[in-house]
């Protein structure tokens, strides 16, 4: 893999469907690159469960948990370290409220636990309430 550009990192991030090439991308210090990882429906399980732990700015890292809590192959362990990330940040008062409100919609994870993200430190009375009314649609 013969790469020079940023460019070329987040082409290949974009349009590859080799699961081992699109791993080996996790290593690049592009969060650009991460965000195109974590929004290529060929992107393994694994490869977003390492996404879900990578850290740049508030607002990469937001956008980042977004797209893995959207993704159509996020598993239960990629939701659940999505969620914890998700936690984390709430509790330090950053607002991460698109990846919460996608977890809402996930079934894989219980509504209780998603719930509980309501009551953290960084979580609005809007979020709440929007919280809310995604975990009543599932039901």
């Amino acid at each position: 893999m013969s790469m020079h550009t940023p460019a070329d990192y987040l082409e290949l991030a974009r349009a590859e469907s080799d699961s081992s090439v699109l791993h080996r991308l996790t290593r690049c210090p592009y969060p650009f690159v991460w965000h195109a990882l974590a929004a290529n429906p060929h992107t393994a399980p694994d490869t977003l469960l390492e996404l879900s732990t990578a850290q740049d700015s508030a607002w990469n890292d937001n956008k980042l948990l977004h797209l893995l809590a959207e993704h159509p192959r996020a598993d239960h362990a990629v939701l659940r370290s999505v969620h914890d990330a998700v936690a984390a940040k709430l509790a330090e008062g950053e607002r991460p409220y698109a990846a919460v409100l996608a977890l809402a919609g996930r079934m894989e994870l219980g509504a209780e636990e998603v719930q509980q993200l309501g009551a953290l430190r960084g979580a609005s009375a809007r979020l709440r309430s929007q919280l809310d009314r995604r975990l009543k649609l599932r039901a």
